[in-house]
């Protein structure tokens, strides 16, 4: 089940850094959406405040900064939000204790939820007093040397939050990273099989013999770092040339005069190298040989916690496809139009499923649910409720008994989960659509004339969840699951979905319905095309959670809509029932313009209610309604299995006449299977309704040969 406004949890406040602290570099937390700062004690050494003199804000700085400082900090994060970077950075003047002025220098790394919006920023906040920025400072190796030995703690920041190898690239590839590392080039490469696969530059150019992919036996430095897992240190354009003789036809146009080519180590065996280019000449000293190691193995670290995390993901994802429908079937009267989205969050995967079931008689079930959780077992339930759900109904179950016996399938698994869903039943030749909904959102329907509406589907307890059984030998409407009838005329489009689509990061689920109607009502006709429309607006504002969409659109041109529906119950020992029924059925005839023909449906009705209360133990079910090809449609249900068979009558035979009645009153007339039950119907045409061609040849109930003379009819 979606979760709802989750926001990416990261531990609260970030912990410090001992490696860090022995440096003199402190650390900082600041939670945007609440406003709450936190320093670590290291940090409020730097700025000269005591624990108690903090507030907890970063109103709490203002007494440490110099006048128009904080308006330039301010400016500088505020830009860096609106840009969409990842981190900023700044050196700010400041004051201490007794009003000594000096420089303090702060990075922050932002954190954003999937959707790009920020919420947390952890940063580092260090003296800069001695920093190349103030006046007096050292030289371009020295500036150097400082700036490499800030990228150790920056990494730690930064890095330690990577989730894809994209997130580990993108810091790299950042405008601002190489003069963080002193290098004027950058490169990022992984190991794939028996070659080093590029997939970071931070200087286009610079690296052009080992672009896209390149052997690890090859005569290139960063071959040779993976081969033998050491740096390769390069200290002068000389020895550039006479060790990577490939390598240097590309170099001597550059301002390069050294270089360092780390091996990327984790758990003892190679996943990649990076390689650092700087403009300074001489050898590396053992501190920056030391720090650059630090970097090396903070960036293996991540690299390969990010590449498991995306194998993870894989995996995952690849189990939940394969629980969901392989293809969608082609069904004759209908478009189907299916999406599915997965959250790009590691194993967090969720339950969603859809799926198409044809049916005889012209009709099509379609599903669409979520199971809660986000994880591979969520996936997994999914896959087995999808299938039993799926097998109920292919065995002529109705939707609510449907319904409620995947509920006790779900409970019967002992998975602690539970299930929402929505199932709709469609005869695509009459457009008469019967839908259940197990906790589910509503669904929604956009008319032919561009019209669009939320469907209130009476609803039942979610699968898995207690009281969703029917009572034994019970009528499918005492399931549990109540049945909501809709006629979906020529050229209407059901929509199904689960709450991926119209949920948002701040919970506001309302505004995203809101906006799904918007894009619903306003969308192309073409169901395709639709489904693309509703996935596209969504999609960059959802809630991170999985999304399913199904769209299904009848067939033919937009026509008049029909009337009814004519419900009514019919229960044994009620004797009033079968006259309340005839009566009601008269009325609606005569209404629709069947006048001339009243005595017909009314006899033919009878028939079938009499057969309904007579060979069956259970309730029956009545309905009546006029569809849009202007036609007249009873239906009567029962809960005996047996199928009636038409049969001829002696002279002196007390029954065995009704559905001989039936076929020669009724334009045409069936039966269907409904789970423990059938429905057996007729139609009706109506005069000056019928479209052209209309009418339909006499219908023999299937399987004639009825097991049990008996229950099979009058």
């Amino acid at each position: 089940m979606a979760e709802r406004g989750v926001t990416p949890q990261v531990e609260w406040p970030a912990g410090p850094d001992t490696s860090l602290a022995l440096n003199r570099m402190g650390t900082f937390d600041w939670d945007l959406d609440s406003g709450q700062m936190f320093l670590d004690a290291t940090a409020l050494e730097v700025v000269d405040l005591r624990p108690e003199e903090f507030t907890g804000t970063s109103a709490g700085l203002r007494t440490r900064l110099a006048p128009g400082e904080e308006a330039r900090l301010d400016a500088r994060v505020a830009q860096a939000l609106k840009a969409g970077r990842g981190h900023y950075g700044a050196y700010v003047r400041s004051r201490g204790r007794d009003g000594s002025p000096g420089w303090t220098h702060v990075q922050g790394h932002i954190l954003r939820d999937a959707h790009g919006r920020p919420y947390r920023i952890i940063g580092i906040i260090r003296d800069a007093a001695h920093d190349p920025d103030e006046p007096g400072a050292g030289g371009e190796r020295d500036e150097g040397r400082r700036r490499l030995t800030g990228v150790v703690e920056r990494t730690t920041a930064i890095l330690a939050h990577a989730r894809t190898v994209n997130d580990v690239t993108d810091v790299l590839k950042d405008p601002e990273a190489l003069g963080h590392l002193g290098a004027v080039s950058i490169m990022l490469g992984v190991v794939d099989g028996g070659r080093i696969h590029l997939v970071a530059e931070g200087q286009l150019g610079s690296y052009v013999p080992e672009i896209e992919y390149t052997r690890i036996e090859a005569p290139l430095p960063m071959s040779e770092a993976v081969r033998n897992l050491r740096p390769v240190y390069i200290n002068s354009r000389e020895e550039f040339q006479q060790r990577f003789p490939r390598l240097w036809p590309y170099i001597e146009p550059l301002a390069v005069r050294s270089g360092v080519y780390l091996p990327l180590i984790a758990q003892g065996r190679p996943i990649g190298a990076l390689g650092l280019l700087y403009t300074w000449e001489g050898e590396f000293t053992a501190e920056e040989r030391n720090v650059l190691m630090a970097l090396g193995s903070g960036i293996a670290q991540s690299l390969q916690r990010a590449m498991l995390f995306e194998q993870e993901h894989d995996l995952a994802e690849g189990l939940q496809k394969a629980m969901l429908p392989r293809r969608i079937p082609e069904v004759a009267g209908a478009r189907i139009a299916v999406r599915y989205r997965a959250a790009r969050m590691g194993r967090d995967i969720g339950g969603d499923w859809y799926d198409v079931i044809p049916l005889d008689g012209g009709r099509v079930g379609v599903m669409i649910g979520d199971v809660e959780g986000h994880d591979t077992d969520a996936a997994a339930v999914m896959g087995q409720l999808r299938i039993a759900l799926r097998a109920y109904i292919s065995e002529g179950h109705t939707p609510g008994t449907a319904m409620a016996r995947a509920s006790a399938f779900l409970r019967e698994l002992q998975t602690d989960r539970f299930a929402t869903c929505t199932y709709a039943e469609i005869d695509l030749g009459t457009g008469m659509a019967r839908l259940v909904r197990a906790g589910h959102l509503d669904p929604v329907v956009r008319r032919g004339d561009g019209s669009c509406h939320r469907i209130q589907v009476a609803g039942g307890l979610p699968l898995g969840l207690p009281a969703g059984e029917p009572p034994e030998g019970g009528h499918p409407s005492g399931s549990g699951y109540p049945v909501t009838s809709l006629e979906l005329h020529p050229g209407d489009t059901l929509l199904l979905c689960t709450d991926g689509l119209t949920e948002r990061p701040d919970g506001d689920s309302e505004t995203g319905m809101r906006e799904f109607m918007e894009a619903v009502r306003g969308g192309p006709v073409d169901v395709e095309e639709l489904a693309d429309v509703l996935c596209d607006l969504v999609g960059d504002s959802g809630s991170g959670d999985d999304m399913a969409l199904l769209l299904l659109r009848r067939r033919g041109t937009p026509a008049p809509r029909g009337g009814g529906p004519l419900s009514h119950s019919l229960t044994p020992g009620d004797a009033d029932a079968p006259s309340m029924a005839r009566h009601l059925i008269r009325a609606a005839a005569a209404a629709w313009g069947a006048f001339d023909q009243a005595d017909e449906i009314e006899l033919a009705a009878d028939e079938l209610m009499t057969n309904a209360l007579v060979h069956t133990d259970g309730v029956g079910h009545i309905s009546m309604r006029l569809t849009a090809e202007g036609r007249i449609r009873i239906e009567v249900e029962d809960t005996s299995s047996a199928l009636p068979r038409q049969r001829e009558a002696g002279d002196w035979a007390v029954s065995g006449r009704g559905l001989m009645l039936v076929d020669r009153l009724a334009d045409a007339w069936g039966v269907e299977p409904r789970g423990g039950g059938k429905c057996v119907w007729c139609e009706f045409t109506v005069p000056g309704r019928a479209a052209p061609g209309d009418r339909g040849p006499t219908a023999e109930a299937p399987g004639t040969e009825a097991p049990d003379a008996s229950a099979a009819g009058a």
